[in-house]
């Protein structure tokens, strides 16, 4: 083969290369196009479904929010001390990977719950929480609460149909973790930075999360808690319902 290469014509062989050289890149930029089609078509897709399930929860006069955070943030924590402390009559859409243990958790409480394993996927959609919602009973209910998979990432993009969107980070997951997840935090509509009283413990700023939150989302609220203590929650169900007479 080298030998063959060799005995043909230099401008032929640069012009093979250059083909060569089109044709992948061709190649590479239909591929390219083709995900970024499919993205598009998926993302179009769940905006719909999202829009299908905020308009079910209006017609019963629904308020619906959505919990994001990593594993361990405490967003399960919150929820079952906003179901204890408001008078609302709550359901909930627990979304993990596999187990349903926050499930579980939330049952103790004698709200009705719907778990749902997303498989490999870490995050809900718009589909799957329309199915959860169909489980849940909606005539009995003032507000629906769905805790997303344990994530700081895959969330961003996918509407469920919530009307309002919390994002609970810890300061034991680092005080850069603010600053390294910006999308989250410019898509959500309220911050707790929580597990404040463990900042000097594991030599995290409390205040440096709250100010990176803010630099990210100048116009969105942020509080601090401790919500083992039970620091902040009240401020975190105020903003709730502010939310939800707006």
């Amino acid at each position: 083969m080298l030998t063959f290469l060799e005995e043909q014509n230099p401008i032929l062989l640069a012009f093979l290369a250059t083909l060569f050289t089109y044709s992948v890149t061709l190649i590479g930029a239909s591929i390219v196009f083709l995900f970024k089609k499919v993205k598009k078509n998926i993302m179009d897709a769940n905006k719909r479904l999202a829009n299908r399930n905020k308009e079910n929860l209006e017609e019963k006069n629904i308020f619906c929010v959505d919990f994001v955070g990593a594993i361990g943030s405490g967003k399960t924590t919150l929820i079952e001390n906003i179901i204890e402390n408001t008078d609302d009559k709550i359901g909930v859409i627990a979304g993990d990977v596999i187990s349903k243990f926050d499930a579980g958790r939330i049952e103790k409480h004698n709200a009705p719950v719907v778990g749902l394993n997303t498989g490999k996927e870490c995050h809900l959609d718009a589909h799957l929480v329309g199915h959860g919602l169909g489980d849940l009973p909606l005539d009995d209910l003032d507000m629906v609460i769905i805790e997303n998979v344990g994530n700081l990432i895959c969330p961003v993009d996918f509407d469920l149909g919530s009307h309002m969107r919390i994002v609970v980070v810890s300061v034991t997951e680092g005080d850069d973790t603010v600053e390294k997840h910006p999308l989250i935090f410019q898509t959500s509509d309220l911050v707790v930075i929580n597990k404040v009283d463990l900042a000097d413990a594991v030599g995290a700023d409390a205040d440096k999360m709250v100010n990176d939150a803010k630099r990210l989302n100048p116009d969105v609220q942020v509080i601090k808690a401790s919500l083992k203590q039970g620091e902040g929650l009240s401020e975190i169900i105020s903003a709730i319902n502010k939310q939800k007479d707006s």
